[in-house]
């Protein structure tokens, strides 16, 4: 008996993530690191294993090095199967030639014999830069009962935020009768969140179609959704009421590792039943000094902190030296801010070290922007990295 799988995630993760800038030199934007013990992937990857998804066909592309390794055989998220789990799919040359990845849906058309291994009467295709909880198993039925061709996940936006999206508008059983990538005046506020289910025959017959029009952008939102409106196809929006963050942005990145802070916070991780899971590499304890005041932050293991630290989320192996400051900030792994030093309202990524008496950032009030600053950089004894300062390379 040939094995087949009802459904196959396909995760759209060769992105270049430009608007993260230093961020995103070195790294595809689904392993920046998140929340201290996290990257922005396993957010994607968890809700695929939690939703009984267990096979993943990973597209990857821009700066894939550290995604790849990071991502290994897939056994953090329970997705080491021999039949299914996680695959990673770069760019590869066939028959015709060897060819980058030109769009979202170019990127599927080009892996259909993925699909196709698996016999899926059903394609999931997802982004691996949203911040996240779903179950994809509701929508999966949600689709089905609807009898859909193809069904997109919705988040209600406010209006005057809805320019931004990608925006579906309605009838009241939910049928998409029009989709507006961006509109000036939205007569909606249904936004795409970028999640999509498709009959797998349906997909492959459109994006043939895309492949052979030259003027096309091979983009899902841009190309296949109208495409498919267009062609009398049953779209249906599947409405997501969460909490879900777009990190494209060096704002929103920043907020959303916020939301993880307060007394009720807007992303609670510690939800058993729905855990996100981590290739979380061992660390020693945390270790706050007698001298030290820390409230409201996130401190993953291995920090040792001796100065003050104040709403900020910290990754591993963090330093705070004595008579060191850090306010409104996220620290990723391994960074230091040695003796005297003052970090506010910044981002560090990892491996950078603040020297003695160095000011990166400024108080959130005052602050023209978030500093950021790319990995393994050092900022001089005394230096100053002035507010929305970016430095890389």
């Amino acid at each position: 008996m040939i094995k087949k799988k009802e459904c196959v995630a396909m995760l759209l993760a060769g992105g270049q993530g430009s608007r993260l800038y230093a961020l995103t030199q070195k790294t595809a934007k689904p392993a920046v690191s998140f929340g201290g013990k996290y990257r922005i992937i396993d957010f994607t990857l968890s809700n695929c294993i939690n939703s009984g998804m267990d096979t993943v066909g990973v597209l990857t592309q821009y700066q894939p090095l550290l995604l790849n390794d990071y991502i290994g055989n897939g056994l953090p998220w329970d997705l080491d199967r021999t039949f299914g789990g996680v695959k990673i799919l770069p760019p590869y040359q066939g028959k015709d030639g060897a060819d980058w990845y030109r769009g979202t849906a170019n990127a599927i058309w080009q892996n259909m014999n993925f699909i196709d291994r698996y016999g899926a009467e059903y394609v999931l295709v997802l982004s691996g830069d949203h911040i996240y909880k779903m179950d994809y198993a509701a929508m999966l039925e949600y689709h089905k009962q609807r009898g859909a061709d193809c069904t997109i996940a919705v988040i209600e936006v406010p209006l005057e935020e809805a320019s931004r999206f990608g925006i579906m508008s309605t009838h009241e059983d939910g049928t998409i009768y029009r989709f507006t990538e961006k509109p000036k005046h939205p007569d909606s506020t249904k936004a795409s969140m970028g999640i999509y289910i498709f009959n797998r025959d349906k997909l492959e017959s459109y994006l043939r179609a895309d492949s052979l029009d030259p003027a096309s952008s091979n983009d899902f939102g841009k190309n296949v959704i109208p495409a498919m409106l267009a062609g009398g196809e049953k779209m249906m929006a599947y409405p997501f009421s969460g909490y879900w963050k777009d990190v494209g942005t060096l704002t929103s990145l920043w907020e959303a590792n916020m939301d993880l802070l307060g007394e009720h916070p807007a992303l609670v991780l510690s939800d058993e039943s729905w855990r996100i899971y981590s290739r979380h590499e061992s660390a020693p304890p945390q270790y706050v000094g007698a001298g030290a005041e820390v409230s409201n932050c996130s401190v993953t293991a291995g920090c040792e902190l001796y100065g003050i630290v104040r709403n900020s989320v910290l990754g591993s192996n963090v330093r705070v030296m004595p008579g060191a400051v850090v306010e409104d900030s996220v620290l990723m792994n391994d960074v230091t801010v040695e003796e005297g030093a003052t970090v506010r309202y910044s981002i560090l990524d990892s491996g950078v070290t603040v020297g003695p008496d160095a000011t990166v950032g400024e108080d959130r009030a005052t602050a023209s922007g978030i500093a950021v600053i790319g990995a393994d950089y050092r900022v001089p004894a005394g230096g100053t990295v002035a507010p929305g300062t970016m430095i890389y390379g």
